[in-house]
């Protein structure tokens, strides 16, 4: 897999810890070895133009997430999709405090929004209840395995 994390945020961000939670979630979605990921960390400013023009919402956000091949989760009896699932934009500034408000902290907030917005690349939504029940409880479920690896410690 091709995993690409870009740091222009301004906060010290582990961008190795970033690429393995990332490498972990596309393996346990089944998506192809040489799909493509691209993940860039922003300030407020970034983000919030980015949401007005590719949301047209007003004001920062925690992630956005640009699919590009629509990759969508492999099945266990047949080979996934090549391609390149896409670009994740994150936004650590809100991440501190959406994870102090959470009570979690920040590493765990970065961790749920990679995870979340993965998710999205992968075609999951969460505008009805049954999608919202659907993808939240399987990102639960991924950051449970995640943390349990040995990878999260690295």
């Amino acid at each position: 897999m091709s995993i690409e994390v870009l740091d222009e945020s301004g906060h010290d961000l582990d961008v190795q810890h970033l690429a393995s939670l990332s490498r972990f979630v596309m393996d346990r979605m089944r998506v192809h070895p040489m799909a493509e990921l691209c993940i860039k960390a922003v300030d407020e400013a970034t983000i919030a133009e980015l949401n007005e023009h590719w949301m047209e919402k007003e004001g920062p956000t925690d992630v956005l997430a640009f699919p590009m091949d629509e990759l969508r989760p492999g099945l266990v009896d047949e080979e996934p999709e090549e391609g390149v699932l896409g670009d994740l934009v994150l936004c650590p500034a809100i991440a501190v405090t959406q994870g102090a408000t959470a009570g979690h902290g920040t590493l765990a907030e970065i961790e749920l929004l990679t995870t979340h917005g993965i998710l999205h690349l992968l075609g999951y939504d969460h505008a009805e209840p049954e999608e919202h029940a659907e993808m939240f409880g399987l990102q639960d479920r991924l950051l449970a395995e995640w943390r349990a690896s040995p990878g999260a410690s690295e």
